[in-house]
């Protein structure tokens, strides 16, 4: 039994969730989202009290793994469109540093080209100071992807600490080599 699909998703106010068959909307003040839930995962809104319940259709291993995925996946859309999501990476390392340019990221992290990144259209991407990189958006999967593909371009060493790590990280540091005694 999955703990997780067992419990409800309690809706704030000014959210909105609607059915359509499978498909689930949820409006939100941040923006609207939309998922089709699984044929064999029910999913029903209990107006008066504002929870959202899912139950599974039928008795299998695919409808138990997907069962807390999609309760999971309803939760983090209600939170998106009410509070969104972002994810602060700081960079380490002389002379790395990150810019806009216009909504484009541009990284010096060291090689011989500047790395310019794309934002994908449903996230924003400010930069606070040349060494702090924040990514937000109303999809968490998205929020997290775009993180990654930035810290994929230096991640950081485990000698000096150098690159670009997820605020809160921990580099486990390792000791370099030892002088010929």
């Amino acid at each position: 039994m999955s703990r997780i699909g067992k419990q409800y998703i309690s809706i704030p106010d000014k959210v909105n969730i609607r059915l359509e068959g499978q498909k689930v909307f949820v409006d939100g003040p941040k923006g609207k989202l939309t998922r089709i839930l699984p044929s064999f995962i029910c999913c029903t809104i209990d107006e008066p009290e504002k929870k959202v319940f899912l139950e599974k259709a039928e008795e299998n291993k695919l409808s138990q793994a997907l069962y807390g995925l999609s309760r999971t996946l309803l939760s983090n859309m209600v939170t998106g469109v009410s509070s969104g999501w972002h994810k602060k990476l700081t960079i380490a390392g002389v002379g790395y540093r990150a810019q806009l340019d216009g909504k484009d990221l541009i990284l010096n992290m060291g090689y011989s080209h500047p790395v310019k990144m794309v934002t994908p259209p449903a996230l924003s991407v400010s930069v606070e100071s040349p060494t702090s990189i924040t990514v937000s958006g109303l999809e968490k999967e998205a929020v997290g992807e775009f993180a990654a593909k930035i810290r994929s371009v230096r991640p950081p060493e485990p000698y000096k600490g150098k690159g670009i790590a997820y605020e809160g990280e921990v580099i486990r540091r390792k000791a370099g080599k030892t002088g010929k005694k």
